[in-house]
């Protein structure tokens, strides 16, 4: 609209121009034709009664007759010498210019001396033959006040620039519905897809225009597509990972008829295959990344139920387990995901805090929505140190090999992030054990303190 607008602006500016000075050479063109018959009139008028010597003898129009009325006319000799002037000349200072040569025609503007008044002055040279014995040469002028011509293009100009004005404006409002109305399925497009994205729709809609029907229908495939890909995956993933438990399972019995020395080295290695298998069927549940059309899910009420099954777990710590939590706020992607994303990283917080633990969301409203949401679970352990932090993070790595474990809970939580697109970060915590920051997608919620 703003690039139309300019061009409006531009093309009519011009064509106002245009006739502007069309119509200027048009008045121009009657001023003057209007001067000529009062020229043709006061030549009519005038008798000559000698070389040098000429009167009007015949009625002349009124304005000449009064003072100041704008019209104004002169007769010199082939000399230059003023034979005789209209009263109206008389207290105006007006300038005729020179003498002309016989048959010599003259028009031009300027100023009565002393005012802002303009004027335009014709003048001609007129020659009588055999006047008295001689030829005799006059110089006839007359003067006109340009009031009148100047107000009546100052009118028009004013006509045109407000008439034009005007149907510029019409034409932007006519083109700004209509372009509005060719846009509705565009904006319904958008908006579906934004739907789509925050996952309060699984597919885009039908009925679509011939022109975007090949982009909808190419949309919808590739959506159930992914879905269907996802799900393959995931029930192959689960399945080989199930598949293998049984076989683990018989090995660990056999081991009962070995010796402890070579029971200790197989086991060793079967709680490994174990634990791979573990980290496999977690990843096997997760829904391998943010989908669209996913459903949105609340953050708060999955908080809250970690929060309540840690507190059983860890009831022997006595912890301070603090929530700062956007009432509202939704996670896009798949609940079971978030809750075993976060339930591993406050598991982790949990067995390493000595008293308090904290989890706390942020939206970042004006950022990417598939980082718009953000986790960040402290504690006041005795943290990571930095040269551990991103061995802790791959499958088996652990910074305190003592402990019992796998190292397998940190490992899931930074590969279900990255299914997503999102973000993690380890660091120093404000109560002195380590801090997790997380950024995946989510939407704007209230906030509200418990």
């Amino acid at each position: 609209m703003l690039s139309v607008l300019v061009v409006l602006v531009l093309f009519f500016g011009l064509t106002v121009f245009l006739l502007d000075m069309l119509f200027r050479d048009a008045a121009e063109r009657s001023l003057r034709e209007v001067m000529d018959a009062q020229m043709i009139a006061l030549i009519a008028a005038a008798d000559p009664d000698g070389p040098e010597s000429v009167t009007p003898t015949a009625s002349l129009e009124t304005r000449l007759e009064t003072p100041g009325s704008g019209l104004y006319a002169e007769i010199r000799s082939a000399s230059g010498e003023t034979i005789w002037r209209s009263p109206s000349v008389t207290g105006a200072q007006v300038q005729f210019g020179p003498p002309l040569a016989a048959g010599e025609r003259k028009f031009f503007f300027t100023h009565v001396a002393g005012t802002p008044i303009q004027l335009a002055v014709a003048s001609r040279s007129i020659v009588w033959d055999d006047l008295h014995g001689a030829p005799a040469q006059f110089t006839f002028s007359v003067a006109s006040s340009l009031d009148a011509y100047q107000a009546q293009v100052a009118g028009f100009r004013q006509q045109l620039i407000g008439w034009f004005a005007g149907l510029a404006l019409l034409f932007v409002a006519v083109l700004a519905l209509l372009i509005r109305w060719l846009s509705q399925p565009m904006r319904r497009l958008e908006t579906e897809i934004k739907q789509v994205e925050a996952g309060t729709r699984e597919r885009l809609g039908d009925d679509w225009p011939e022109e975007l029907s090949p982009v909808t229908s190419n949309l919808n495939a590739l959506l159930e597509g992914e879905r269907m890909r996802i799900k393959r995956y995931r029930d192959t993933l689960g399945n080989l990972a199930h598949s293998l438990k049984t076989p683990l399972a018989v090995m660990r019995q056999a081991l009962a008829q070995l010796g402890a020395e070579p029971r200790r080295t197989l086991d060793g290695e079967i709680d490994r295959m174990s634990g791979i298998i573990e980290h496999q069927m977690k990843r096997a549940a997760a829904s391998g990344g943010a989908l669209l059309g996913q459903a949105p899910v609340d953050v708060a009420p999955v908080v809250t139920e970690l929060r309540a099954a840690l507190l059983k777990v860890y009831g022997n710590k006595d912890l301070l387990f603090e929530t700062a939590i956007d009432a509202g706020t939704q996670f896009i992607g798949d609940r079971a995901d978030l809750t075993e994303l976060l339930g591993n990283l406050l598991d982790n917080a949990c067995k390493w805090a000595k008293s308090r633990v904290r989890i706390e969301t942020s939206i970042d409203a004006g950022g990417d929505t598939r980082r718009a949401l953000g986790f960040v679970v402290e504690d006041d352990g005795k943290g990571i140190a930095e040269v551990d932090r991103a061995r802790v993070l791959t499958r088996g790595g652990r910074a305190d090999e003592a402990t019992p474990g796998h190292g397998i809970g940190l490992a899931m939580v930074h590969d279900t992030v990255e299914l997503y697109g999102g973000t993690m970060r380890i660091d120093n915590s404000r109560f002195g054990g380590a801090r997790f920051e997380l950024r995946l997608p989510g939407r704007m919620g209230t906030f509200l303190v418990s």
